[in-house]
């Protein structure tokens, strides 16, 4: 699979499970914690393979997304944070639904600066053998992805 596919298959799953937890009632504490466990592990997995196979892919390829890709590694910061947090909150706790909000605002944002700013930068590149190749990486080091936020490498920083 295409690398950028992959990513934008990704995008498109984690928006499912936020329209999810949108739609969800206040008091549905069970089904949220169900969802925002969901978005913990799908992000912590697309973040994890961004920074470690297709940005410095990217950032080789295509030098004028340096600054794309810096920007994008200090959105994840932020983004790998939140997970950490809502990982432990109680979902009846009275900030559990504000900070998915933010965490969604946050993501989408993000996805909106890479599907439209930067990855058609990258396609026209690399080209589809080079994103094939690297959509195959990705693939299977999402199997070695870390369970928790804070283990990417970006949340460190």
């Amino acid at each position: 699979m295409d690398g950028i596919v992959l990513l934008k298959e990704d995008h498109k799953t984690v928006e499912k499970l936020f329209k999810r937890f949108e739609k969800a009632g206040d008091k549905a504490h069970a089904e949220k914690r169900r969802i925002a466990d969901q978005v913990i592990q799908e992000l912590t997995t697309h973040t994890f393979i961004e920074e470690e196979i297709f940005y410095p892919a990217s950032r080789e390829a295509a030098p004028d997304t340096k600054d794309h890709i810096l920007e994008s590694v200090e959105e994840h910061h932020v983004v790998l944070w939140m997970l950490s947090e809502l990982k432990d909150l109680d979902p009846a706790d009275e900030r559990f639904d504000a900070k998915m909000t933010v965490l969604i605002e946050n993501v989408r944002h993000h996805v909106e600066e890479e599907e439209k700013e930067w990855f058609p930068q990258v396609r026209k590149a690399m080209g589809r053998n080079r994103l094939k190749e690297l959509g195959d990486q990705m693939d299977a080091a999402k199997k070695k992805s870390p369970d928790d936020p804070l283990s990417v490498p970006s949340a460190d920083s």
